[in-house]
């Protein structure tokens, strides 16, 4: 070969811009799921625990784990504000009071095999390995978050009840977290709105 140098080979693909693929985020539970979850973490266990206070109350992990046993009051931390989450809230809920009535008296419900406070990326990861074996590996916990706004929504709830719950301080957001069963729930009123004009005559 020599002296002579070989020119570097082109890359046909260098000045195409990536396909930017539109993403809702973390997957939110199908109902399908989560008895699923239920079925491999019985009752009792700390993971049905943190299963169930993620579901029934629809707040953000880093909450979830400052909830305590004596007082059952949450602070969101978005932002840094501070909105106290009344116990008269979730203790209505019959399947969470179940749930909870099974869990050690502890300062706070989740603490980490040693006794210690989970830290909100540690409970995370602690949550995904459960996940992973009730053979839910795309379910995380913030997908339950985005379950539990849907099925408020299914429950008839309007996007402001839904944030007054679950804290968020975007509508946006809660209304794209609700948005599959606000049309499923718009389009049922439509369809009976319909069947009222038609079987009059």
């Amino acid at each position: 070969m020599g002296g002579r140098s070989l020119k570097p080979s082109l890359n046909p693909t260098r000045d195409v811009k990536p396909i930017k693929v539109k993403s809702d985020g973390f997957h939110s539970w199908s109902e399908a799921e989560i008895p699923q979850f239920e079925a491999r973490h019985a009752i009792g266990s700390k993971a049905r625990l943190a299963f169930s206070l993620l579901l029934y109350t629809g707040q953000r992990r880093g909450d979830v784990i400052a909830m305590a046993a004596n007082i059952f009051a949450t602070a969101t931390s978005m932002s840094g504000s501070k909105r106290p989450a009344p116990s008269s809230i979730f203790r209505s809920i019959p399947e969470l009071d179940a749930i909870i009535a099974t869990a050690p008296a502890n300062m706070t419900f989740l603490v980490t095999e040693f006794g210690k406070p989970f830290t909100a990326a540690g409970f995370g990861n602690w949550f995904r390995d459960r996940c992973n074996e009730a053979g839910l590996r795309h379910c995380s916990a913030h997908g339950l978050r985005k379950a539990a706004s849907r099925r408020l929504a299914e429950f008839g709830c309007t996007v402001h009840e839904v944030a007054a719950i679950t804290g968020h301080a975007s509508l946006r957001e809660v209304q794209r977290y609700t948005k599959g069963a606000d049309q499923k729930r718009l389009a049922t009123s439509a369809v009976e709105k319909i069947r009222g004009r038609t079987s009059g005559g």
